[in-house]
């Protein structure tokens, strides 16, 4: 069972938690721009932001725990700049000494399943307090490229130039600017599709030119088509989010954590 709720960071991230749900089903993840860090049935790992979807085969009865961080937010914890990670899954001790890793994966997997979440967010907590937050100037053009704004008025207002407009996005994000208004209006589509909201009135709220341009750019950036995100019954629309397996591998492609968007099959 998947649920969520805002985290104590207090700047849009999430803390979430899931059970891998019955063997032969499948999750999608979709783009959000976020790193998540997660414990994973005893190990500590970290989801990079993605570029497109992935399907992954859930393993039931796998418990998973996740501090999504809100855009920019991620790099400025980990220590390491969000384009290094993008599109990858990788254990917390490539990243950080293997020793602490292991006594910070220890002290989470003793804790009570409602208290491992919080557990992560001292973690990252501590880690902003030593080491600072984010950079303010990424946070407003986040912000900026969120609400629609166009990569030129959000350099602008932040008094960069385009190419150190990219170069500070690709550290933050993990992608460039054009790239990350992209899958911020993405995202927004999804949860507002989700939400119940006719597919016209969410191409018109998210930013598309309509419709079409809506669906072309979801199956671009997913896969499949809008309605099999975003399932339509007397239950209304699913909205889950990310999946995990054991760390093994660095690469998301071999080695699929849940983080982003997610739709069950």
């Amino acid at each position: 069972m998947y649920q969520e709720r805002a985290s104590r960071l207090g700047d849009g991230s999430m803390l979430w938690s899931d059970t891998a749900r019955s063997a032969g089903s499948q999750t999608r993840v979709t783009p959000d721009g976020c790193l998540d860090l997660i414990w994973n049935d005893g190990v500590l790992l970290v989801a990079g932001p993605d570029t497109h979807a992935h399907l992954i085969a859930n393993l039931p009865g796998s418990a998973f725990v996740g501090l999504r961080f809100a855009p920019g937010t991620g790099p400025a914890v980990l220590g390491v700049p969000a384009a290094e990670l993008r599109d990858l899954r990788v254990p917390l001790d490539r990243l950080w000494p293997g020793d602490r890793v292991r006594l910070l994966a220890a002290r989470v997997s003793a804790a009570e399943p409602s208290a491992r979440g919080s557990l992560l967010e001292a973690i990252a907590l501590s880690r902003l307090a030593d080491h600072g937050g984010p950079d303010p100037a990424t946070r407003l053009v986040a912000a900026r490229l969120r609400e629609g704004g166009t990569v030129e008025r959000a350099a602008a207002a932040v008094g960069l130039s385009r190419r150190q407009l990219h170069r500070r996005c690709l550290d933050a994000f993990g992608y460039g600017p054009k790239t990350l208004a992209r899958v911020l209006r993405l995202d927004r589509a999804l949860r507002l599709a989700r939400s119940g909201m006719p597919l016209a009135t969410v191409a018109a709220t998210a930013g598309y030119a309509d419709q079409p341009h809506l669906a072309r750019d979801v199956k671009d950036l997913t896969g499949v088509p809008l309605s099999s995100l975003c399932p339509r019954g007397p239950r209304g629309p699913e909205r889950p989010r990310r999946p995990t397996h054991p760390a093994g591998s660095a690469a998301k492609r071999s080695t699929p954590l849940p983080s982003g968007s997610r739709t069950t099959a």
